[in-house]
């Protein structure tokens, strides 16, 4: 019998996860400011035990750890062992003893019944098989008046920069620019009213979806490596002929040209805040 992320986990235990880990310093940059927010949430929320969901190479986890008061603990999960493997030495090296790491699915692992007061999750909540189950999940590790805080991303159309190079590459892979709006993927939760019906459906409270624009840099000789290895690019078919590939590469690049100003690429990250509570 399969897993229900199975395909999910394929992906982030192999080349998928390894990308993420090589890239772990330039993500770090480009993703600090969401890490910042979490943290200011978990530490404004005074937890004592948090729970990061997708923790993948563990930023906001550590940041998390952090924040906390003498005696607190905070808990990164992840489907991905090779970015858990990442997170625990990262951990280590900071010398933080509050945290620990679980490679696991959220969607159905066995969590201490309500346990946590703080969960929190940067991007790692819109590739569940099943959203409803995984929230439900949590929500029974939730302890009374436990705050959920979620960052996710808005839809395609707001977030042009993350979609330039796959919308160049379409031209030599049409399959690119598809994408099911309530597949497991990236925009997932781009649709706030149907993450207020999944989360209320799962037991959840008091729920807010509110719009977040942050702006966001990368250096300009990091644009090969986001253009090309992350996202759909990174999982091109490894029978593709090298002509095209190198095509599709070329013209990925060129689409980030007009985001470039004094050797760093901006561009606006167009998110949603989602807060919601234990009963």
């Amino acid at each position: 019998m399969s897993e229900p992320n199975e395909a999910q986990s394929a992906l982030w235990n192999k080349r998928g996860g390894e990308i993420w880990v090589e890239q772990q310093p330039m993500l770090d940059r480009l993703f600090q400011p969401f890490e910042q927010i979490l943290a200011e949430a978990v530490e404004a929320a005074g937890a004592r035990s948090v729970l990061d969901i997708g923790c993948g190479a563990g930023a906001t986890t550590l940041a998390a750890a952090q924040r906390l008061p003498a005696g607190a603990h905070c808990v990164g999960i992840d489907i991905s062992a090779t970015m858990i493997e990442a997170a625990r030495r990262r951990a280590e090296a900071a010398g933080l003893v509050n945290i620990r790491f679980l490679v696991a699915d959220a969607q159905i692992c066995d969590l201490e019944p309500a346990y946590f007061d703080a969960i929190i999750s940067r991007f790692g909540v819109m590739f569940f098989a099943d959203p409803r189950a995984a929230f439900a999940n949590l929500r029974r590790a939730a302890a009374p008046g436990c705050r959920l805080t979620l960052i996710a991303w808005r839809g395609p159309a707001e977030n042009p920069f993350m979609l330039a190079g796959e919308r160049a590459a379409s031209a030599f892979l049409p399959e690119l620019a598809a994408f099911d709006p309530t597949a497991p993927g990236r925009f997932a939760f781009a649709d706030a009213e149907r993450v207020r019906g999944i989360l209320a459906a799962a037991g959840w409270e008091r729920i807010e979806t509110t719009p977040l624009d942050v702006a966001c840099t990368l250096r300009e000789q990091e644009l090969d490596v986001y253009a090309t290895r992350l996202g759909k690019l990174g999982q091109l078919p490894p029978d593709l002929d090298e002509e095209t590939r190198a095509q599709i590469y070329e013209a990925a690049r060129r689409e980030y040209d007009p985001y470039v100003e004094a050797g760093e690429a901006r561009f606006s990250a167009a998110c949603w805040r989602i807060d919601a509570r234990a009963g």
